[in-house]
């Protein structure tokens, strides 16, 4: 039923049913026909979108495992309840909202829901717990996922009580669901009804002097109010979005909602998550420090890898390949990271078991801030004392080193430089004894989720297309504000004020809704891409909201307009040019459409105010609009781009579809269209005295032939057909023709001639005819040489 919320459907629907009711029904029929097409055309193309969605969805309902009554039971996530244990272990995904009971390094990844791309450790918790989520370490969260460790939790919160449940509150608040093309189509549409009513009531008045009887002047409002509407251009808006949805999804872009197409032209301003849209979302090592440099590296990543207790997937690719950062694995993501960097360097953690076998094991807590791990040798006839590997905290391994007076200053140094740079650091020392003490530094590991490439890439084609983006993260700030420097999406030459402005850190999904909000009241266009469920409010929030399509969860999915397939930013810039091309190619085919109406109505309005019989007879009026509106309307909203789409700003949010430059154009048009057509019908009618089935027949013919020729002038309102390559719209060609020749097959048959009440022109008659509607089109491409030449002036 969305389909027929446009004024312009409930405007030609009135039309179907005038027509019905005084016994037209050709028009009625022709009217609903098309109509029926629009609805058809747009309900498919949203229906295949939401099939493909379907697809995507691999996600399978979700248990949880309980303590009940001293037995571990698993059950649907649906039925777990308040006052339920939890029982947690490493890939689970949290049930409800839970006040944790037991945690042995129990660790959670709840980028999903807070932003936060580093695992949170997670404690015994006794009371109440206040703060941001992102600080809440005696809590777990529906939703979210255990990244390493085991626990228990009892159930405080479920269904909409939870976390989750509070955002999903967010995204069914009202929004504004139009978009800036369909707010610009209802304003031309209320123009076009104003028009429609005060000519209309012109020509009823001037017919009434005239002594025309009520049913006739009942048809001739009828029939100028199909003259007024232009019955394509619904179908042509509709057919040009589903082309541009089509071409979105061969890219990896998948249009969920058809005006969104359009709507990323507009944009400007472009709202993103940091983690998993800006950035991987996949942990890595991005920098290593050792006291003795890059000949101690290998020690240092072997020491590391020795005191993991994650288990990386088997090797997909060899040493250094691209492709190992992002092979699978189980456990603490950090120690994935180093596990990977470690792999990348040839040292396997399966060898390391084989060489060095665990022999006892302290696990990371939040007390201790740091893993020990002890090993052996595998060779029995051994004699060397067993070596204790550690990692953790820089400045609780700082004082347990031998040397600490001298070394800990350097080595805290070193580690807050590494920090300032949003890296996350850890030491890692070797020794012996399970006191832990005396240890000796092999150095420094710097991680982060590493930004991609593509969205660095993104961000700059963004600018040169004057868009301006905002990273929105629910992160550290330090930690966005050195992912936004590595995007290049600040320097240090960025005032403070406009960092503020681009980098937004520790932020809710109410937070990023309220961003949204603000700059959409502020007047912008804006578009927030995302993965996570706290984004999801956001999304739906936008004008266009954006999903990742391989890491995003069901309910951003759900909530977004468009899914990006394949997680990659840059083609947002894809959708930005096409929305922009066919913003521009519609406004060719309305300026075109419109023209042609509007000269339909003056030539009827002449006639009528000259006392005249109409020039056009109803059933001419819906064949003009038939054959010179659909399918040279679809040809210019597929007319090629021009090169420099991307390279100018993005239009005014407040710029109609139609200015003050297209209503010109319009009227201009109409006017010389008029003097051609009406210019026929009079000559004919009054100075060579023909009949006026003739005259009728030669006006029809020269509105038609005229209106089809010019449609060439309209593929650009600024450079002449020579500059813009007639053949790169061969479509165009092809449907002028094929019109012209039904338009001149009209008179050859006589079932037609007697349909549409038309006269035998003579093919002498015909050539002037076609001749004559040259004028238009010529007058129209003259008037572009003007203007060059004055630009051509003025930049002299």
């Amino acid at each position: 039923m969305r389909q027929f919320e446009s004024p312009l459907v409930l405007i030609l629907l009135a039309a179907v049913v005038i027509s019905a009711a005084v016994g037209d029904l050709t028009d009625a029929v022709a009217i609903t026909v098309i109509v029926a097409l629009n609805a058809i055309i747009g309900f498919a193309q949203e229906r295949r979108a939401e099939r493909a969605m379907a697809a995507l969805r691999a996600m399978t309902a979700p248990r949880a495992t309980l303590r009940r009554g001293g037995e571990l039971l698993a059950v649907p996530a649906r039925e777990v309840v308040v006052g339920d244990v939890l029982v947690l272990q490493a890939g689970d995904v949290v049930a409800a909202d839970a006040r944790v009971l037991t945690s042995n390094a129990l660790a959670t990844n709840e980028a999903a829901l807070t932003g936060e791309s580093l695992p949170v450790a997670k404690q015994r918790r006794e009371g109440p717990e206040a703060g941001d989520l992102a600080e809440r370490r005696g809590s777990v969260f529906m939703g979210t996922a255990i990244a390493g460790g085991t626990g228990e939790a009892v159930v405080e919160a479920i269904g909409m009580a939870t976390e989750l449940g509070q955002i999903a509150e967010l995204l069914v608040e009202d929004s504004d669901d139009s978009t800036p093309l369909q707010r610009r189509l209802a304003t031309v549409s209320r123009m076009l009804l104003v028009v429609c009513v005060v000519l209309v009531a012109c020509v009823a008045g001037l017919g009434a002097l005239r002594g025309m009887g009520w049913e006739e002047l009942l048809m001739a409002s009828v029939s100028m109010a199909v003259a007024a509407v232009p019955e394509g251009l619904l179908a042509i808006i509709t057919i040009a979005l589903a082309l541009g949805m089509q071409r979105m999804a061969a890219r990896q872009v998948l249009v969920r909602r058809l005006a969104a197409v359009e709507t990323l032209g507009s944009v400007t301003v472009i709202c993103t998550d940091k983690t998993g849209t800006l950035t991987t979302g996949i942990m890595s090592v991005r920098e290593l420090w050792t006291p003795e440099g890059e000949a101690s590296e290998h020690a240092l990543l072997y020491g590391a890898a020795a005191c993991c207790d994650a288990e990386l997937g088997a090797a997909s690719s060899g040493p250094g390949d691209d492709e190992a950062e992002t092979e699978a694995g189980t456990g603490d993501t950090t120690e994935l990271a180093i596990l990977r960097a470690a792999r990348a360097r040839g040292i396997e953690q399966a060898e390391i078991d084989r060489e060095r076998p665990r022999l006892a094991e302290a696990p990371f807590s939040p007390e201790r801030r740091r893993m020990s791990v002890t090993r052996g040798s595998a060779d029995p006839a051994s004699s060397s004392a067993p070596t204790l590997w550690i990692k953790g905290a820089v400045e609780v391994i700082a004082e347990r080193l031998h040397d600490r007076e001298r070394a800990a200053p350097e080595l805290l140094a070193r580690a807050e430089d590494m920090a300032a740079r949003g890296l996350r650091v850890l030491a890692v020392a070797i020794g012996e004894g399970e006191d832990e003490q005396e240890l000796e530094l092999l150095g420094l590991i710097g991680l982060a989720d590493p930004p991609r490439e593509l969205a660095r890439q993104a961000i700059a084609g963004a600018r040169a297309a004057g868009v301006r983006t905002v990273m929105i993260t629910g992160d550290h700030p330090v930690t966005a504000a050195a992912i936004a420097r590595e995007l290049g999406l600040i320097d240090a030459s960025t005032p403070a004020e406009d960092r503020e402005g681009l980098v937004r850190a520790r932020t809710t999904a109410a937070h990023k809704t309220e961003i949204v909000k603000e700059l959409r009241e502020a007047g912008e266009v804006v578009a927030m891409t995302g993965d996570g469920v706290n984004d999801a409010p956001a999304i739906r929030a936008a004008d266009v909201g954006l999903a990742m399509g391989k890491t995003a969860t069901e309910v951003t999915r759900e909530a977004s307009d468009i899914v990006l397939t394949d997680d990659d930013l840059s083609k947002v810039l894809d959708a930005i040019r096409e929305g922009r091309v066919i913003y521009q190619n519609i406004k060719k085919a309305v300026v075109y459409l419109l023209s042609g109406n509007f000269s339909e109505l003056v030539i009827m309005l002449v006639a009528a105010a000259m006392g005249m019989p109409f020039p056009l007879l109803p059933l001419h009026l819906l064949w003009i609009n038939l054959v010179t509106e659909p399918l040279p309307g679809l040809a210019l909203v597929v007319d090629p781009p021009d090169d420099d789409v991307l390279r100018s700003p993005p239009r005014d949010p407040d710029e109609p579809l139609l200015g003050g430059r297209e209503w010109s154009i319009i009227v201009a048009t109409a006017l010389v269209q008029t003097v051609v057509g009406f210019g026929v019908y009079y000559w004919a009618l009054e100075l060579d005295g023909r009949p006026l089935v003739e005259a009728r027949s030669l006006a029809f013919t020269t509105v038609v032939c005229s209106e089809l020729l010019r449609s060439f002038a309209f593929r650009s309102p600024r450079r002449l057909l020579w500059q813009i390559g007639a053949l790169r719209n061969l479509g165009l060609a092809a449907v002028v023709g094929v019109s012209l020749v039904l338009q001149l097959a009209l008179f050859q048959l006589p079932l037609t001639r007697e349909l549409f009440g038309l006269g035998v022109l003579s093919w002498a008659e015909i050539g002037v005819v076609v001749a004559i509607s040259f004028i238009p089109v010529s007058v129209l491409e003259l008037s572009k040489v003007v203007a060059q030449v004055i630009r051509w002036a003025r930049a002299r």
